[in-house]
């Protein structure tokens, strides 16, 4: 099985909104867009991504979160739009899941206005697990061929100048569930986030930044022999291997989908995995090349191993 995976959209639509939008913590925000992130983050990249994928005839896509900046309801339209006309594919075939900045407000998640968007692509092959009350909820997972690809949220509202996730008590109940499951059990686990579980980062850096849970996280993949973790949030191609009780997992990171970079591991672009019953068997990253509008292939480097998952 081939899997595309692509990340951090960072789609800017600001036409038509009205000024009162921003003054929450968008405010903050905006001075970011308008002091760095407008100039390098470029909405035309990630439309050449979503076509080169298209083209690539892979069987499934990962989309890791942040496919907008601000949560307005004009960059969802623009995510929605990039995703049904340019990638195109039938939303069976597309895993999407939600980073900071799609929750980036309490009327973002009150709304639950990523759901509403993307609706179609979040159907889960276990409906029991993660759903409530008929509406879309995490995990979702979809079970395609050897893969079990298990979409987790960890996208929560946070105030200025904090970009911590945090999957929290009731997703992560589910997901064990999920993982005890026999049609998951059978396949290679896929797990699909926006925060990255295991990062170097300090107590303090992980907390503003880094994924809250993660040990929690990384203990319910003890019994896990093989399989894979993609997340986005870093802006940058990255390979992690964790060790299990079981085996071990590897974490897989791709960069921003609009970054323009001088940096080979951060200019924008999308990792493809191969991947069978044993576990991931290749990996390869396609860079953009914006001069002539190709792309050409990289490598996702690989840092130093982690220490046993607990």
């Amino acid at each position: 099985m081939r899997i595309a995976h692509f990340s951090d959209l960072h789609l800017l639509a600001l036409d038509g909104v009205p000024s009162w939008r921003f003054l929450n913590k968008r405010l903050t925000g905006l001075a970011n867009l308008r002091l760095k992130r407008a100039s390098i983050h470029r909405s035309e990249y990630v439309r050449a991504i979503a076509r080169e994928i298209a083209r690539a005839g892979v069987d499934h896509v990962v989309i890791t979160g942040d496919l907008t900046n601000l949560a307005l309801e004009t960059e969802f339209d623009l995510a929605r739009d990039v995703i049904e006309h340019d990638l195109a594919l039938d939303p069976s075939r597309v895993t999407i899941v939600p980073g900071n900045h799609d929750l980036y407000t309490r009327g973002a998640r009150r709304s639950r206005r990523f759901e509403s968007y993307f609706a179609r692509w979040l159907a889960s092959d276990l409906p029991g697990i993660g759903s409530s009350g008929g509406e879309v909820g995490f995990p979702v997972v979809k079970l395609r061929g050897p893969a079990a690809i298990v979409a987790l949220s960890s996208a929560v509202p946070r105030p200025p100048l904090v970009a911590a996730g945090e999957l929290g008590r009731a997703q992560l109940e589910s997901l064990a569930r999920v993982l005890e499951h026999p049609e998951v059990r059978k396949r290679t686990l896929v797990l699909a986030l926006h925060h990255p579980p295991a990062h170097p980062w300090s107590r303090v850096k992980t907390y503003l930044e880094g994924l809250r849970d993660a040990d929690a996280l990384l203990s319910l993949l003890e019994p896990v022999r093989s399989g894979l973790v993609l997340h986005g949030h870093l802006h940058r191609r990255i390979h992690r291997s964790l060790s299990t009780g079981a085996g071990e997992v590897q974490q897989l990171g791709a960069t921003s989908a609009s970054l323009h970079s001088d940096m080979p591991d951060k200019m924008a672009g999308f990792n493809v995995y191969d991947l069978d019953e044993g576990g991931l068997t290749r990996v390869v990253a396609f860079v953009y090349e914006p001069d002539a509008a190709t792309f050409r292939a990289g490598t996702v480097p690989r840092h130093v191993a982690q220490p046993g998952v607990s």
